[in-house]
C-alpha cells in the first residue's frame, strides 16, 4: 500500500459512514422535565424529522441543575450525530449565571432554530398606564416601590425584564414564582405592577379586561393581539428578545451530518401539520439553518453575558 493508503482508506470509510447516516435510532435530549414548551415543541419537530430520515428519534428528558445535567450528558456522548439536544436561551445563559457550569455555548453546533412563543408585557387593569412609555415614566417616578414578577431567577423572562430595566432606568422589586401561571392571579389582583408572560397564558385575561397588554416582545405583531405594538413600535427596539428554542449537537459532530440534520429540520418546519401544531401552541416559527444558528447562539451568549454583568445579577447555585 502506498504512503497515502491508510489515510485515504480512513477518509473513504468516514465518508461512507456519513453517507449512510442515519443507520440507527437518534436520541434527542431535553434537559428539562416532560410537558414543558421546549419538550412539547421538540417532540412535534423531531417526529417529522424521524419520518423523513427513516429512523426513530427518541426524546429523553434529563432534568436537573437548571439544565446542566442533561447538557453534560450530551457532551459526554459520542459526537456522531446520534445524540441531539433541544436548546433554549439557557445554553447562552448558564455559563455566565449558574455556578459550576462546566461547558460553554461554543461547545455546541447549531442544527436549527424552531421559533419562540412571544412574550407580552402585561399590567393589571387597575394600573393607570396604557403604553410602554407611560409604564416607564410611572415606574421611574416610584423607584423600587413597585413589583415585577418572574417565573424563576435566570429565566429568559427575568433577563428580558432586566434588559428593559437597563435600557430605561426602571427600578422594580423582583418577586419570584415557580411558574408563569402562578404569577397571574396576584398580578390581576394588583399585588404586582408588571409581568412578562407568554401570549397563550395571558390572552384570556387580556380579552376579559383583567390585564392590559402594553407591548409584545417579537419582531412582528401577534395575530391574536393585532392592536398590541411590538417593543420596537413602542419605542424600545433594543429590548426585544425571544425565549427561543431549537436543536443543537456537540460541536465536534461532523459538519456533513450537521448539515443533513439541518436540512431535514428545515423541511420538517415547512410541513403543514408541523406548522399547524406549532402555531396552535403560540409558537412564532422562525426557521434558521445551521450556520446562522451558530452565529445566533454566539450573539445570544454575548448579549446575556453583558446583561448579567451590567445588572449585577448574582450567580445561581
Amino acid at each position: 500500500m502506498g504512503l497515502g493508503g491508510p489515510a485515504a482508506l480512513l477518509t473513504a470509510t468516514s465518508a461512507r459512514a456519513q453517507e449512510a447516516y442515519p443507520s440507527k435510532t437518534i436520541r434527542c435530549v431535553v434537559a428539562f422535565g416532560a410537558g414543558g414548551i421546549v419538550d412539547i415543541t421538540t417532540r412535534v419537530v423531531v417526529a417529522q424529522m424521524a419520518a423523513q430520515l427513516g429512523q426513530p428519534i427518541v426524546v429523553e428528558n434529563r432534568a436537573g441543575a437548571n439544565g446542566n445535567i442533561g447538557t453534560e450528558h450530551v457532551l459526554r456522548s459520542p459526537a456522531d450525530g446520534y445524540t441531539l439536544m433541544a436548546c433554549s436561551p439557557y445554553i447562552a445563559i448558564n455559563p455566565h449565571l449558574v455556578a459550576n457550569t462546566r461547558w460553554k455555548a461554543a461547545d455546541f453546533a447549531g442544527v436549527g432554530l424552531v421559533g419562540a412563543p412571544p412574550n407580552v408585557f402585561v399590567v393589571p387593569a387597575s394600573l393607570p398606564v396604557s403604553t410602554m412609555r407611560e409604564l416607564v415614566d410611572y415606574v421611574k417616578a416610584r423607584p423600587g416601590q413597585l413589583n415585577v414578577t418572574n417565573p424563576s431567577a435566570g429565566s429568559s423572562n427575568h433577563l428580558g425584564q432586566e434588559l428593559l430595566f437597563g435600557l430605561t432606568g426602571m427600578e422594580m422589586q423582583n418577586v419570584m414564582y415557580k411558574t408563569q401561571a402562578e404569577m397571574l392571579p396576584d398580578l390581576i389582583n394588583g399585588m404586582h405592577a408588571l409581568s412578562l408572560v407568554t401570549i397563550g397564558l395571558s390572552l384570556p385575561h387580556i380579552r376579559d379586561g383583567r390585564l392590559k397588554a402594553l407591548a409584545i416582545s417579537a419582531p412582528r405583531r401577534a395575530p391574536d393581539l393585532p392592536n398590541v405594538p411590538t417593543l420596537a413600535e413602542a419605542g424600545y427596539p433594543d429590548a426585544m428578545f425571544l425565549p427561543w428554542f431549537g436543536l443543537v449537537a456537540a460541536a465536534a459532530t461532523p459538519r456533513p451530518i450537521v448539515r443533513r440534520l439541518a436540512a431535514e429540520m428545515q423541511k420538517a418546519l415547512a410541513h403543514p401539520e408541523v406548522v399547524s401544531r406549532l402555531e396552535k401552541m403560540g409558537t412564532l416559527i422562525t426557521p434558521m439553518p445551521a450556520e446562522e444558528m451558530d452565529a445566533f447562539i454566539a450573539q445570544e451568549n454575548s448579549r446575556w453575558a453583558r446583561v448579567i454583568a451590567q445588572r449585577n445579577i448574582k450567580p445561581l447555585t
